[in-house]
Order: structure tokens, then C-alpha cells, then sequence
């Protein structure tokens, strides 16, 4: 008998499916403009048009902001760290409480450097068990790997919480700027971070010391320093002092500006374009020479390619729900269901379901955040709060969708099937831990 084969449509296929719902929507739910008509097609399709230029320069720090902390995961720095830290990984137990504990430490710092760091790590765990003969259950390795993505958007790194910390977000004019000491520094997400730096590793801890093991094969790959013979490039771009010395000019700038800028503006200043300034900076200062860092690069920069191509249809989603009122007939279907203790609740909720649709914090935050914020006006909510409940069920539900997963499956050679069974478990550990947050703060 033939199996039954379900495909899914890539993340660009989903966003162009997206699309041409928002069009049928805004087509029968808008309502009637001044004159008494309807908005009609060519009406939603220059609403559309608006839109799809409207998120460049966010696209471009959403983009920077994965490769450079793709980058930084390649350095040498972070692999010794790696190297070390695989010493301690005897076990499957020992190895998947290890590499998600660090997989969501370095999620606080920046999501892309969490994701190649935990699928390098994975990875070397995997070849000195090899090496050394040692069973493990490495797809519960892997996914201890992955579980940074579902951390990341309460760290240093989070979209929505950095994009409305900026002074010039493009809802600036309906919730102005929310500093990151109400969302990111907020007591509600730093107890939300400490249950998972918790809860996570020991639930993996649990059940690697329950799982089965079985004995690795795994087929060599190129070197994942990105590293390059120096007599093959010139001298200046493989020189250690002129690479490093803008490195730490650019870090210099940076942490200048941490120690003056509080006094007068608060933390306000922490917004993407800082963050992508900083990572910058740290990344030609650790990668020390311009060859190894434009190669780092190189090879970053595949990853981005989602982000790219898939923002401006994001964005055009965006015009369409902006100008044809389409955001504001949702809104008020929202409030219609919500009151101001179940609100955070139904975003959270809500933000995981279109997160399997439109996998990308930026993204969805273009798409969904006038409509939770209006939400949250009308129902008297705190901006902050429901931003972060956005982004709680923004970031849970990468458990279950494969798109952010597709480099640590490359690094790893495992399959999406492989971690699904212990990543959906996850899933369900944070969920209760984000709603436990929402409910107590």
C-alpha cells in the first residue's frame, strides 16, 4: 500500500497563500469608504503596494541581525567554548541538559548565534561520541540545540521588543516608544528567563536519562570555521591588527555609549540598530582578521535569504490591514472576545498560530502588532505586556514549525522528525510557563 505523503508549502509559498487571503478578506470585511462603496481590488492592491516598501530598513536589521549572529557562532572564540564544554557531555543526559542550558543562554544574547551555536554543539557531541564508541539519543542532542529559538524573543535580540524601543518604529505615532526596562527588563520576563534557564535543561536532563541510545554515524563536512589559507588573500585583509582595531572601535563606540546614555535617555538607545552595531563590532573583533570575517559572512548569509525575500510580502500584508481597515475589523473582533485579564492570554495563543504561518518575529510583528495594540488601548492593557505575550507565543511555537530549524538540521544531518518528538514537548513546558508569567504580572 502506498503511504499517504503530506508536503508542506515552502515559507515563501505560505507567504504569498498569505497574501491572497488578506486581498479576499480586506474584499468582503472592509467596510463601505465615504462615498458609499466597497474597497475594491485595484483599491487593496495599491493598499498593497504601500505596504511592500514600507519595511526596508526593517527588513535590513532583521537580515543583519541573524547573519552577524550567525557570524559570531563561527568564531574561534565560541567554538573553544564549544570544546570545552563537550568534555563534560559523557552522556545523553549530561549532553542535552548541557547544550540547551547554553542554547538558551546564548538565545538571550542574540537568537541567530544560539542557532549555530547550538547545532555546532550538537554536532561535536555527536563526533567524540563517534569517536569514542559511546551510544547517545541524538535527536534529543539536537533538539536541545534548537530550543534557543523558543527563548529567544524575551533576550536581547527579541524583534517586537526592540523594534517599539526605537524612536522611529512604524507604530510610533499609536503607542510611541516602549523602552526595553518595561519589556525585556520587565520583572514578568526576567522570572519568565530564570524558569526556563530551570525547567528546560532539567526536563531534558529527564529525559535523557529515560531515553533510548544507539551508536552514531555521521559522514564528515567541511570545516565550520569558514576560515581561509592567508596566502591566498592580502596582507591587509588578513591582517590581526587592522581587523581587530575596528572591531573594537565599533565596541568602544558601543559600550561608550551604555555608560552615557542612561543618565539622560534611560536605556531607549537599545533598539536593533544598536544591537546589530554591537554584534558588529564584537564579530570583527573575534574573528580578528577582514578575510575570516567577510567569509564568516559568506556563509551566513544564506540563512537570511527567508528574511529577505519574505518581509516586503509581510509588509505588503501589513498596507493592506493598515489601509483598507482590515486591521481594525479584526481588532475589534479581538476585543470582542477579550477582556483585560484574558487579552495577554489570547495573544499569546493567537501569536503561536500565526508564527506557524509566517515564521519570523520581524514579520509577524509588521503583520499582527496593529491589530494586538489597538486591542490593547481599547481594553485599557499595558502596551509592554501584550507585546511580550506577542512574543511569547511568537517564539513557542519554532518548536513545531521547521523553518528557523533548517541550519541546525544541515549542521546536525538529523531530520525535522527526529526532534519533533522531544521539541513538541518543550512546546508544552513553555506554554506553561509563558501563561504563568502572563497571569502573575
Amino acid at each position: 500500500m502506498t503511504k499517504l505523503r503530506i508536503g508542506i508549502p515552502s515559507p515563501f509559498s505560505i507567504a504569498l497563500i498569505l497574501t491572497l487571503i488578506t486581498f479576499l478578506l480586506a474584499s468582503i470585511l472592509t467596510k463601505p469608504t465615504e462615498n458609499g462603496e466597497s474597497v475594491y481590488l485595484l483599491d487593496i492592491l495599491s493598499f498593497w503596494e504601500t505596504g511592500f516598501w514600507e519595511l526596508l530598513s526593517f527588513t535590513m536589521q532583521m537580515a543583519l541581525i541573524l547573519i552577524l549572529g550567525h557570524s559570531l557562532a563561527l568564531t574561534s572564540l565560541f567554538n573553544s567554548l564549544i570544546a570545552r564544554l563537550t568534555k563534560y557531555c559523557h552522556n545523553t543526559a549530561n549532553a542535552a541538559l548541557i547544550v540547551s542550558l547554553f542554547s538558551i543562554l546564548m538565545s538571550f544574547l542574540n537568537w541567530g548565534l544560539s542557532l549555530v551555536f547550538g547545532a555546532i554543539f550538537a554536532r561535536k557531541v555527536a563526533e567524540r561520541a563517534q569517536a569514542n564508541g559511546q551510544k547517545l539519543n541524538y535527536p534529543l542532542v539536537g533538539a536541545a540545540g534548537y530550543v534557543g529559538m523558543m527563548c529567544w524573543h524575551g533576550g536581547l535580540s527579541g524583534s517586537a521588543p526592540l523594534t517599539v524601543s526605537g524612536n522611529e518604529h512604524f507604530l510610533v505615532d499609536q503607542i510611541g516608544q516602549i523602552g526595553i526596562e518595561l519589556t525585556l527588563f520587565s520583572a514578568m520576563n526576567l522570572t519568565a528567563c530564570l524558569l526556563l534557564l530551570a525547567i528546560i535543561p532539567c526536563s531534558f536532563f529527564w529525559l535523557g536519562k529515560r531515553s533510548k541510545e544507539q551508536p552514531i554515524r555521521l559522514t564528515q563536512m567541511g570545516n565550520l570555521e569558514a576560515k581561509t589559507s592567508q596566502n591566498e588573500v592580502e596582507k591587509l585583509d588578513s591582517s590581526n591588527f587592522f581587523g581587530m582595531a575596528f572591531g573594537l572601535l565599533i565596541c568602544f563606540i558601543a559600550v561608550r555609549k551604555v555608560i552615557t546614555e542612561p543618565a539622560n535617555t534611560g536605556f531607549g538607545f537599545i533598539d536593533l540598530n544598536y544591537i546589530n552595531f554591537l554584534l558588529f563590532g564584537l564579530a570583527m573583533l573575534l574573528h580578528r582578521s577582514v578575510i575570516d570575517f567577510i567569509k564568516s559572512m559568506q556563509e551566513a548569509l544564506s540563512g537570511a535569504l527567508g528574511i529577505i525575500i519574505q518581509f516586503p510580502l509581510y509588509a505588503g500584508i501589513m498596507g493592506v490591514m493598515k489601509y483598507s481597515g482590515l486591521g481594525t475589523v479584526f481588532s475589534e473582533g479581538f476585543i470582542a472576545l477579550s477582556n483585560a485579564s484574558t487579552l495577554p492570554i489570547y495573544t499569546l495563543i493567537s501569536a503561536g498560530i500565526v508564527n506557524i504561518f509566517v515564521p519570523s518575529g520581524g514579520g509577524q510583528w509588521a503583520v499582527q502588532g496593529p491589530i494586538i495594540t489597538q486591542a490593547a488601548e481599547a481594553l485599557g492593557v499595558a502596551q509592554a505586556k501584550v507585546i511580550m505575550a506577542l512574543s511569547y507565543g511568537d517564539e513557542l511555537t519554532n518548536m513545531l514549525q521547521p523553518f528557523w530549524a533548517l541550519p541546525l538540521l544541515g549542521i546536525t544531518q538529523l531530520k525535522a522528525k527526529d526532534i519533533l518528538p522531544y521539541s513538541i514537548i518543550m512546546l508544552g513546558i513553555g506554554f506553561i510557563i509563558y501563561v504563568t508569567v502572563l497571569i502573575l504580572f
